[in-house]
């Protein structure tokens, strides 16, 4: 789908500008969750050296500017781009969401007093931030050149994550290990939980280039023989 977009936004300003911003959203979301992340895991200060409340208010405005781009060039120019518009709003609301839950996560390392361990289930949360990381790059990557094969592949491999994810929450709520004290355990929980939905929604926005605006955020359907 995401090759229809480039196509029509060469052409066009506002498209064209509309596409800029959501790509800008995706470097400044991911740079906000790596200071989050950082921050949350590496130190006991819970200072971040970027004002995570500024950052969200950024990727806001661009998906506002992101919808009237598109709205603006829809009523210049009637439905024949209808199609690539509802892809970028999609893109926007994922990118708005993945900010939020970035947010979230630098809540937790504001208020969690020392940096969260991850006890029993540091293995697994290493393996998921990884993941959740190296997705990130990739969807970078994908949406920048409209690459097809690297939208399927990210999007086959989410469901290790979300699998992990919830196998660590459900053994906190079962007190697997009942050496963690309540305040780590509700942030590994929102933690847990906070990386979930960011790679769900690095899912959809990868799903975008290979997918019509109605599969977005589902399985690449196979073609038939």
């Amino acid at each position: 789908m995401i090759k229809e977009i480039l196509s029509v936004f060469k052409s066009n300003t506002l498209m064209d500008r509309a596409f800029q911003r959501s790509y800008d959203m995706l470097y400044l979301t991911h740079n906000m969750f790596i200071e989050a992340r950082d921050v949350l895991r590496f130190t006991d200060s819970g200072e971040l050296k970027i004002n995570i409340y500024d950052q969200d208010l950024e990727v806001n405005k661009y998906q506002r500017e992101v919808r009237k781009d598109v709205f603006n060039h829809l009523v210049l120019t009637g439905n024949e781009d209808l199609p690539s518009g509802l892809v970028l709003v999609s893109i926007v609301i994922d990118l708005e969401r993945i900010g939020d839950y970035t947010k979230n996560i630098a809540e937790i390392a504001l208020n969690h007093p020392k940096r969260l361990k991850g006890k029993i289930f540091e293995e697994k949360l290493v393996q998921i931030e990884n993941e959740v990381e190296e997705n990130f790059k990739e969807t970078i990557e994908c949406f920048k050149n409209a690459d097809e094969e690297l939208g399927r592949e990210i999007v086959k491999k989410y469901k290790t994550v979300s699998k992990i994810s919830d196998e660590c929450l459900f053994d906190l709520i079962k007190e697997k290990d009942n050496t963690i004290n309540p305040g780590t355990a509700v942030s590994l929980a929102l933690y847990f939980r906070s990386l979930k939905r960011i790679n769900s929604h690095l899912r959809n926005i990868s799903s975008s280039v290979v997918n019509p605006f109605h599969r977005i955020g589902y399985k690449v359907k196979k073609k038939k023989q």
